[in-house]
C-alpha cells in the first residue's frame, strides 16, 4: 500500500513539464504539514522547483542549453488562483499571446480576477491581478474566457482569416459549441464570430 508521501510523488510524476502546483493541490491525499514537508524535500532533491513561497513546478529543461527554463507564467498564475480560490482570466494582449494569435509579449502580464488587486513576482516577470466586476467574468471560463478576452483585444475589424482558422484549429467541436453558448448574451460581434467558428469550413 502506498504511503501518503508515495501518493504525492506519484501524482507529481504524472504532471507535464512546466505544470505548477501548491500544497493545496494535494490536500485530498495528506495533511498540510505532511504535504509541505514532502514538497520541500522534493525541492531540495531537485525533483521539483520552488518558484516562490508555497508554489512549485516541474521545471522544463532546454536540452540545447542543458538548463531549466523560466517558470510558465500562465501555469503559475492558475496554481495561485486555485490555492486562493480566485477566478482568473488572462486579459487582452496576454490572452491573444497564449492562443498564438499574437507574438506580442506584454510588458505587464494582466489577469482579471474576482480576487483583490495584487502584483505577484514570478521569476523575472510580474503577474498583475486586476479586480474585475462580476459581470465581466460571469459565465466565462476555460477556453471561452481566453477567446473572448483575445477577441476584445484584437477588435471587431482586425481579426484576420488566418487568426480565425487558428482559433478553429485550437478549439475542439465541444469547445466551439460551448463558446457559442457562453457568448450568446454578450457582445454581438463576438457572438457572431463564435457562430462562425462553430461552422465547419466549406
Amino acid at each position: 500500500m502506498q504511503t501518503m508521501r508515495d501518493q504525492i510523488v506519484s501524482r507529481i510524476k504524472r504532471l507535464e513539464k512546466g505544470q505548477a502546483f501548491s500544497a493545496k493541490d494535494f490536500l485530498d491525499i495528506a495533511s498540510r504539514a505532511m504535504t509541505d514537508m514532502t514538497l520541500a524535500a522534493l525541492a531540495r532533491q531537485g525533483a521539483i522547483r520552488r518558484v516562490r513561497r508555497g508554489l512549485y513546478d516541474v521545471p522544463r529543461i532546454n536540452p540545447a542549453l542543458g538548463g531549466e527554463l523560466t517558470p510558465d507564467i500562465d501555469e503559475a498564475a492558475r496554481a495561485i488562483a486555485r490555492r486562493q480560490r480566485w477566478k482568473i482570466v488572462p486579459d487582452g494582449v496576454w490572452a491573444a499571446n497564449l492562443l498564438g494569435l499574437s507574438t506580442q509579449v506584454p510588458a505587464k502580464i494582466v489577469y482579471l480576477t474576482d480576487g483583490p488587486n495584487k502584483e505577484i513576482p514570478i521569476g523575472r516577470r510580474v503577474i498583475q491581478l486586476k479586480h474585475a466586476r462580476p459581470k465581466t467574468l460571469a459565465g466565462l471560463d476555460g477556453k471561452s474566457a481566453l477567446v473572448v478576452q483575445a477577441l476584445r483585444h484584437l477588435g471587431k475589424d482586425r481579426l484576420e482569416s488566418s487568426q480565425l482558422e487558428k482559433l478553429r484549429a485550437l478549439l475542439s467541436p465541444i469547445e466551439r459549441r460551448k463558446l457559442v453558448k457562453d457568448t450568446r448574451f454578450g457582445v454581438e460581434w463576438i457572438y457572431e464570430i463564435a457562430k462562425k467558428l462553430s461552422e465547419e469550413p466549406a
